[in-house]
């Protein structure tokens, strides 16, 4: 792994918040604009990350089209030094290794984070997800205190700062969706926001509850596969726009000149 190689770790212990969809969008947008890319799967048993890169890649063969991909890996050795080898061996000349873990806290989850230079939380816009981060009074819905997940996240940014001085980025994805009330929506927006101050985390929006990412999954297609996808119609277009906003809101390292397609600033 290069010195210069930015981690990006896709961390939240609930499942169904979109992590790796949302995972693998990222890494394939980035491989699309001209960087190299690796990916790690540390979901051993969902392997959701890897059957989706899987699916790309059978896509691309059996149509005989090509699809830009990012190299991409279960993790075997489940150690902090198996992550490590892997990363070295994967990440050997990457610009960025987007590393997607489980839906649970495990000692590899932590140890990835801790190598984090950017860590992703996707979460649903609601109280349920909000709780993974803080605790929420029951009648005023004002923030009580910081989950123990927060406190996790706090903590191994610290060791990480201790380590060689490095700033992590922790951006929390509002995930939308359709059926949550508007008046919902802005009260977890405030929670999130009383929250950010006091955790040290950012906001940004995240992909909208969309029929076309469960159906794009057997190709491994992306929402910048326009060619292979077809009759794309105005779904398609507002799901491709979330999809820029995105990217452009991970404020990641990459190079401009790269990136006439995706648009990210």
């Amino acid at each position: 792994m290069a010195q210069n190689t930015h981690v990006i770790v896709f961390a939240n212990e609930k499942g169904g918040t979109g992590k790796s969809t949302t995972a693998v969008h990222t890494a394939v947008a980035l491989q699309s604009t001209g960087h190299s890319v690796a990916a790690i799967d540390l979901d051993t048993r969902q392997k959701t990350m890897t059957r989706y890169l899987d699916n790309r890649e059978a896509t691309a063969r059996r149509r005989q089209i090509d699809l830009p991909s990012p190299r991409h890996v279960a993790l075997g050795l489940m150690t902090a030094a198996g992550l490590d080898q892997e990363m070295a061996r994967i990440g050997s000349g990457a610009d960025f290794i987007v590393i997607d873990t489980p839906g649970r806290d495990d000692p590899v989850s932590r140890a990835a984070i801790a190598r984090a230079d950017t860590i992703v939380t996707p979460i649903n816009d609601s109280f349920v997800d909000l709780d993974l981060i803080g605790q929420v009074d029951a009648e005023t819905f004002r923030v009580k205190r910081p989950s123990f997940y927060a406190e996790l996240i706090w903590d191994l940014r610290k060791e990480r700062a201790r380590a060689d001085g490095a700033t992590v980025d922790w951006v929390v994805l509002r995930n939308r969706l359709q059926h949550i009330d508007a008046h919902n929506m802005r009260r977890v927006g405030k929670a999130l926001v009383e929250l950010s101050k006091r955790v040290g985390f950012r906001t940004i929006s995240g992909l909208g509850e969309r029929v076309i990412y469960r159906e794009l999954f057997p190709k491994g297609l992306t929402l910048l596969d326009v060619d292979a996808i077809g009759g794309i119609g105005l779904s398609h277009i507002a799901a491709r726009q979330e999809l820029r906003e995105l990217v452009a809101g991970l404020a990641l390292p990459v190079r401009e000149s790269d990136q006439p397609e995706l648009a990210f600033a």
